[in-house]
């Protein structure tokens, strides 16, 4: 009886935990419910034979009051009642949206799969039932189609890594319109299409010749233009630096500024970063770490050059004495840094210069 009401207690305390942090309950009211006395132990441990047997109600007596529900089953329906409130200020604004609709089964899934592994699909039914009635069926089906969808991917894993970019790609779409329906596909999956989009426009960018890189800078942006629309601006703002990263990614782009001169390059650098919605301070932000890059790399180079005079010169122990000298002198703090990735067999500056990269 000990093991029991402890982990009714406990049940209480992480209940009170979840109100406390979902702010349903000041923090200041959250207070265990007093353990049983140790009468109240026993009775409750005394065996079932000795309770009274039930007699018939006494007219116009009044009714017997309806038993107090246990702290467990309180602490469930307090926590249910929690979660609703939070899932639908989250999402119930927002579910004529098919993709706002699958993020809020997603979300639910994981939380009732951890709750209760066995039985997490019949509890989610239940909780949607219960928080959006009006649009339980359609959530249902949703649930229902978000759940094939993924058991067409994990039986068709080894088929789908055997295809080429292409083919899987049209693959998976053909489930995905298959299982609900072409339009609501396309809305669920807006932003990979909106990122497959960018995607194709750079790597034609990138196989074109004879463009400049303000030329495919100018196209770029047309594109980003047409993808996201009236959000175009607001989509830059949210993902700056993935947006720069993915040009100056591009091989024809780091091609072109390694054979400019390094003051053309730098002002092509600074023009690309501000054609892609960068701010002035930001601007001398980069300006100054492209110095402190340059100037890094420069004594990465010298001290390869070194390295390798040294090499020719000695070995084992009276090599690295020397290199611990050199590497002191042109990487200061970091030296030691440096001592154990080339120990490990990394040498940073062996590596391809990326300009705006590294």
């Amino acid at each position: 009886m000990r093991t029991r009401t402890k982990l009714m207690l406990g049940g209480a305390v992480a209940l009170t935990g979840l109100l406390v942090g979902l702010r349903l309950i000041p923090a200041g009211q959250a207070a265990v419910a007093p353990a049983p006395s140790r009468q109240d132990t026993a009775r409750a441990a005394s065996p079932a034979s000795s309770a009274p047997l039930p007699t018939a109600a006494t007219p116009g007596a009044a009714p017997a009051p309806s038993p107090t529900p246990t702290v467990a089953e309180a602490g469930v329906d307090a926590e249910v009642e929690a979660l609703i409130t939070v899932m639908r200020e989250r999402y119930g604004a927002r579910l004529d949206e098919p993709s706002v609709q699958i993020r809020l089964l997603e979300e639910l899934m994981r939380y009732f799969q951890r709750k209760s592994p066995d039985r997490w699909r019949e509890e989610l039914l239940a909780f949607l039932q219960k928080a959006f009635p009006e649009r339980y069926q359609e959530l249902a089906a949703t649930l229902r189609n978000r759940e094939d969808y993924e058991k067409w991917v994990k039986d068709n894993d080894a088929y789908l890594r055997g295809l080429g970019e292409k083919e899987r790609r049209a693959a998976m779409w053909d489930a995905r319109n298959r299982l609900f329906g072409k339009e609501t596909a396309e809305r669920i999956w807006a932003s990979e299409l909106k990122n497959q989009a960018i995607a194709d426009t750079l790597r034609t960018l990138d196989a074109t010749e004879g463009a400049t890189v303000t030329q495919k800078l100018s196209a770029y942006k047309q594109r980003l233009q047409e993808v996201h629309g009236e959000q175009a601006q607001a989509y830059l703002a949210r993902h700056q630096q993935e947006t720069l990263n993915r040009f100056l990614d591009l091989s024809s782009i780091q091609r072109e500024l390694t054979q400019m001169p390094p003051q053309e390059r730098s002002r092509n650098l600074r023009t690309i970063r501000q054609e892609l919605g960068l701010d002035e301070e930001a601007l001398q932000r980069w300006d100054a770490l492209d110095q402190t890059r340059d100037a890094r790399w420069d004594a990465g180079a010298r001290y390869l050059a070194e390295r390798q005079a040294l090499a020719k010169e000695h070995s084992g122990a009276a090599l690295e004495a020397r290199l611990q000298e050199v590497r002191a002198r042109y990487f200061g703090a970091e030296a030691d840094i440096i001592a154990q990735e080339e120990a490990a067999g990394f040498f940073r500056f062996e590596r391809p210069r990326q300009w705006g990269r590294n």
